[in-house]
């Protein structure tokens, strides 16, 4: 995978893209809320080692919007530095206000991230293709040299436009606009994106249950949350399909969706972060709203996971 080198603010950016499965990392928390710094690099060492190849982090599993500016930005300096430079960082800067999140751009830069990806402002929201890259271009103008996905989430944001549109005007608009985290089901707009002048722009996927439909479409990157503890599962999907068999990918990636059904219906949002617990990566608590997985919960959410075979799955990585 290639790495972004010198991040001088006059340079244009480098050639930079996203393979494989990068996880969505947890922000561990202490039960009293605040943030558990010194989990982060255990945290990070065991994602590594399972398998992903990239960490995406301050998103949606990260709870980044529920987090202050100022923790935003400790906990991006801390995941960076127990990083090491083993995989690309990728920071996500999201805010309600552009300033935020172009004072955010800028620290990714200062830190040493390798990207910076951001949603668009969800309560007061773009209205038009236009406003929202008039919010692209000055978000990623913190820092010109970092390559920019924007992070597409219309469930969540509210935020729907024609992202082959937005690759029209973005690239025009955003020099550093390098392409799209696509965190929606419609794969066939997906495929357009990847087909779109000749592949310019590295797009990745965000639907974990759907991996397998946008492997077929051509994605070769994706970034998700249960990456986290679940990387051997998804590995054996993209082995499967590599190598042509497609009923093992098949099997595969319905058990995926298997596992993510058990979590949520269990225990909602807060199962996903119950599951680093019971793999020996307690993350902590979730940050209100998002309720925290009881103990009588966790157990039960064990209970359902052994029955479906998923520790099984991930003892030994293919």
């Amino acid at each position: 995978m290639n790495k972004v080198s010198e991040k001088n603010a006059d340079d244009a950016p480098a050639p930079f893209q996203l393979r494989g499965l990068i996880a969505a990392l947890f922000t561990p928390f202490q039960n009293d809320g605040t943030i558990n710094l010194p989990a982060v690099k255990p945290v990070v060492d065991r994602v590594i080692a399972q398998g992903a190849s990239g960490l995406y982090i301050l998103g949606s599993t990260g709870e980044g919007p529920l987090l202050t500016t100022a923790e935003r930005e400790t906990v991006a300096e801390t995941v960076v530095a127990a990083t090491g430079r083993r995989v690309p960082v990728i920071v996500q800067v999201g805010h309600a206000s552009l300033v935020e999140a172009r004072g955010l751009v800028a620290h990714a830069q200062r830190i040493g991230a390798d990207a910076v990806s951001a949603t668009p402002p969800n309560y007061f929201k773009p209205d038009t293709l236009e406003s929202l890259v008039d919010c692209v271009a000055e978000i990623a103008g913190g820092a010109p040299a970092l390559p920019f996905y924007y992070y597409n989430l219309p469930s969540h944001t509210g935020v729907r436009f024609d992202m082959v549109e937005f690759l029209r005007l973005g690239g025009a608009r955003v020099p550093s606009l390098r392409g799209i985290k696509f965190s929606d089901p419609m794969l066939h707009e997906l495929q357009a994106c990847l087909r779109f002048e000749n592949g310019r722009h590295d797009i990745v996927f965000g639907v974990d249950e759907m991996l397998l439909g946008a492997a077929a479409t051509g994605v070769g990157g994706a970034v998700g949350s249960t990456y986290n503890f679940a990387a051997p599962v998804y590995r054996r999907v993209i082995d499967a399909f590599a190598r042509g068999d497609m009923d093992e990918a098949r099997e595969w990636q319905f058990r995926a969706a298997e596992m993510v059904r058990v979590i949520i219906d269990t225990a909602g949002r807060g199962g996903l972060k119950a599951v680093m617990a019971l793999i020996g990566a307690d993350c902590g608590p979730s940050r209100a709203p998002t309720a925290t997985c009881s103990p009588e919960c966790r157990e039960l959410l064990r209970q359902r996971l052994q029955e479906l075979g998923f520790f099984e799955w991930i003892k030994n990585t293919p």
